[in-house]
């Protein structure tokens, strides 16, 4: 019998797996638009059944009296996760970077990531 079908497969699964990794490390690494939001952060937790991720969401209100409009965010780096949860209530200046087509909500549940936080 012929190993030469198995190797195949194993080949074509290995280069599947490749193009899959670094699709993933393009997709964090790169990224579709960069802000600044400011607003009253409303809640900030770290949850998901096998993926723990921050995920938070600030207030957004452009004048007294209107409607806020919610800006949901997730967070990967624990330095800045330990600042926003210090800041809960606050209004805070949050940077971040839109990343489109991450692959999975291991990463975030967003595609917006919050790189720096200023407390004000």
């Amino acid at each position: 019998m012929s190993k030469r079908p198995l190797l195949i497969f194993l080949a074509v699964l290995g280069a599947a797996v490749a193009l899959f990794a670094l699709y993933t490390w393009f997709t964090l690494s790169w990224s579709y638009s960069e802000g600044e939001r400011a607003g009253y952060l409303q809640k900030f937790s770290r949850k998901g059944w096998v993926c723990k991720t921050w995920e938070g969401e600030i207030l957004l209100s452009s004048m007294p009296g209107a409607i806020p409009e919610r800006f949901a965010f997730s967070v990967r780096n624990d330095a800045v996760a330990s600042q926003l949860m210090a800041a809960t209530g606050k209004r805070v200046l949050l940077t971040y970077e839109q990343r489109k087509g991450v692959p999975s909500t291991c990463f975030g549940e967003t595609e917006y990531f919050v790189e720096k936080v200023v407390i004000q």
